[in-house]
């Protein structure tokens, strides 16, 4: 990446529980994009999921993509005096679009019975990775999007991690107490 300024973030959370339509519950397993990134290396940095309004690509070297304990981090380069470009820089840099999405292709996963209480579980273990997405409304909303600069970086990705590990605390308390309230009035999920 050449420039000072980037958006980054966490596409995608490894091992991070969401619902998906209110049908299953779903979560990735790190290391699921591994083989994807080592063997198509070519994923597209879109606005929300919108293929004809990219914002980078890793072969371009303005997306860059890289795995860690936490999740698929991310950073990317839109081009500020394109008006998609403008748009992402904008949006994110006001706070509007803070979090992400992602395309992909499983290619092994594997199905928990959620049993009379819970929602079935999928566990993505392996993937196919197409293109990230800044969105609004993400399916995994411990994601993340900020505007980013060389001098920041690495104090962005812990503060990145920090909210991560936040969003999961908060989200398993609001589940825990969720699941209580609905024990008391006798309802079944």
């Amino acid at each position: 990446m050449a420039s000072e300024r980037f958006i980054s973030g966490y596409a995608v959370v490894f091992n991070d529980e969401t619902t998906i339509a209110g049908l299953w519950r779903e979560k990735i397993s790190p290391g699921a994009f591994d083989k994807s990134l080592r063997d198509r290396p070519d994923v597209l940095g879109l606005w929300s999921h919108d293929s004809a309004r990219v914002l980078g690509r890793t072969t371009s070297k303005t997306l860059e993509l890289r795995p860690d304990r936490a999740g698929l981090y991310f950073a990317l380069e839109p081009d500020e005096k394109s008006p998609d470009g403008a748009t992402a820089w904008s949006a994110v840099e006001r706070g509007d679009v803070s979090q992400c999405s992602f395309g992909f292709f499983v290619t092994r996963e594997t199905w928990f019975d959620g049993g009379d209480n819970e929602l079935p579980l999928r566990v993505i273990e392996e993937a196919g990775l197409i293109e990230i997405s800044l969105v609004a409304l993400p399916a995994y909303p411990s994601t993340s999007a900020s505007v980013s600069d060389r001098s920041t970086k690495e104090h962005n990705n812990r503060n990145a991690q920090r909210r991560i590990a936040e969003r999961k605390t908060w989200r398993d308390r609001a589940i825990a107490n969720a699941r209580m309230a609905m024990k008391a009035r006798g309802i079944t999920v």
